[in-house]
């Protein structure tokens, strides 16, 4: 193959992958083709897209926007994977298809620049999302408001169920 062709087939490659750092590493060689289909059907539902690389080329163009911690892993079939709304929603999707698809084998990922293994991939897919953090957090900022209402209107409270029982005694005497 010509420097040429290489050098936009490299092109393509970052291209396609733009400004994502974050990306997941799978094998689905073994997998067949009915499956495959599925598989790709249910990525694009999901809004993530998948690309089969060729490593070299891959490892140049993921070199070239930044992204580390991935060479170690382009070896043999390569597909990388990336999208969904963060990088825990990715990782449960995969997670979830390679509970169904026993062919499909994880090889790892990149998080922040941060290496992961098959196994880290499967343990930051149990962890919480984005959505799920935004959400606890809220939660927990509002939490002293809510403390401080129930505060205030706990005496007003109680001194409102004591005159009722005093008017209620008062009108059955």
């Amino acid at each position: 193959m010509s420097r040429q062709i290489k050098e936009l087939e490299i092109a393509a490659i970052s291209d396609r992958i733009g400004e994502t750092k974050e990306f997941i590493v799978i094998d689905v060689s073994k997998v067949d083709a009915i499956s495959a289909n599925r598989f790709r059907l249910g990525l694009r539902a999901d809004n993530v897209s998948a690309l089969t690389v060729r490593n070299s080329f891959a490892a140049k163009a993921l070199s070239d926007r930044g992204v580390e911690g991935l060479d170690h892993l382009l070896s043999g079939p390569s597909t990388l994977v990336w999208g969904s709304e963060d990088i825990v929603a990715l990782a449960r999707c995969i997670s979830r298809w390679a509970g169904e698809l026993p062919a499909l084998a994880i090889k790892g990922g990149t998080v922040e620049g941060q290496a992961l293994d098959a196994g880290g991939v499967e343990m930051l897919s149990k962890s919480k999302g984005r959505l799920e953090t935004i959400g606890e957090l809220a939660g927990l900022m509002l939490a002293p408001a809510a403390q401080l209402a129930g505060c205030l209107q706990s005496p007003g409270g109680r001194l409102a169920g004591a005159l009722k029982t005093l008017s209620e005694k008062e009108s059955g005497e």
